[in-house]
């Protein structure tokens, strides 16, 4: 295995408003906490250029505030083809979004799209669920699940890093 001395990962749902940008917003402040913020790139995208420019959805940035997590700096973008180089990790909510991805990236960088929840170690499911139609409780769902799979990332990036001690 090759230790790199920064480390980057894509979170990617349907719109980036609700999913993709809770991840970007945990993962974040995990880092912070770390203190490898100066070499872990995070950033989130959607499969769909729906609400490009758009905060995340209110419900979603209500319910990570409960919870320390601050996500009102984060705008919705697009995937774009060249994220597909550009991060270490490029990680879809769903399998949904998983195919997508894989049909659209380029076959040498497909190594890099996987399932987030791939990560996670106390729950089993493997895909985050949509809240966007949902109630409160879907909100809190997709946090308990993001909290899991960030505590899992995390682990895997310090991994995968050359760490100074």
């Amino acid at each position: 295995m090759i230790k790199k001395e920064r480390f980057s990962v894509l979170f990617i749902c349907t719109g980036n408003i609700c999913r993709s940008p809770t991840a970007d917003g945990v993962l974040r402040h995990l880092v912070r906490q770390a203190g490898l913020q100066d070499r872990v790139e995070v950033d989130s995208a959607g499969t769909h250029d729906y609400h490009i420019g758009e905060a995340p959805d209110r419900r979603t940035q209500a319910h990570a505030v409960k919870r320390g997590y601050d996500l009102c700096s984060l705008r919705a973008r697009e995937v774009a083809s060249g994220d597909f180089a550009r991060f270490d990790l490029v990680l879809a909510m769903d399998r949904g979004h998983l195919a997508l991805l894989q049909r659209q990236c380029p076959a040498a960088y497909r190594h890099k799209v996987r399932l987030f929840l791939e990560f996670a170690t106390r729950h089993g499911e493997r895909e985050v669920p949509d809240p966007y139609y949902g109630g409160a409780e879907g909100f809190e769902h997709v946090l308990d699940l993001v909290e899991d799979g960030c505590a899992g990332l995390l682990a895997h990036v310090r991994e995968q890093l050359v760490l100074q001690h």
